[in-house]
């Protein structure tokens, strides 16, 4: 089971949790960062965080799936937008926001940074998921040998 709550004595917050605990037992899922590349590794949405922000929320659903878990056992993420001002991480939390990953409040960071790794990428997402009971692992992901991967 998950626990997403807000802190007595501390500001609610207006759209994450505080604190995010998952009962033992649960197996965690440690997401590298969500990239706004298609298929083919093309940019989507140069120059548009908002678009960026939509493909990089459908990239990190597809890697969740992969392990066997979805946006909504998100339990903390980790927002990056090349930024000057606060008006332009604004529009990005609104996506996700109102995206599936709102679903249950996870503890969230937003950031605003100067570079991401690629050529014209503003957004980037990092996340740690909880993986249900029953989600299964790809086949030889347990001994670390990079299953799923090509």
């Amino acid at each position: 089971m998950i626990h997403r709550m807000t802190a007595a004595g501390l500001f609610p917050p207006p759209d994450y949790a505080h604190a995010a605990v998952v009962e033992a037992g649960r197996r965690l899922a440690f997401m590298a960062g969500a990239v706004p590349l298609d298929g083919e590794g093309g940019l989507v949405g140069a120059g548009d965080p908002v678009a960026q922000t939509r493909q990089v929320l459908v990239n990190l659903r597809i890697a969740l799936e992969e392990v066997g878990s979805d946006l909504s056992q998100v339990l903390s993420s980790t927002v990056y937008v090349v930024a000057d001002v606060p008006g332009d991480l604004a529009r990005v939390w609104e996506v996700v926001r109102r995206s599936e990953l709102a679903a249950g409040p996870h503890t969230s960071t937003l950031l605003g940074v100067s570079c991401l790794g690629y050529t014209g990428q503003l957004v980037e997402i990092t996340a740690v998921a909880a993986v249900p009971d029953e989600g299964s692992l790809p086949p030889g992901a347990e001994n670390g040998d990079g299953a799923g991967t090509s």
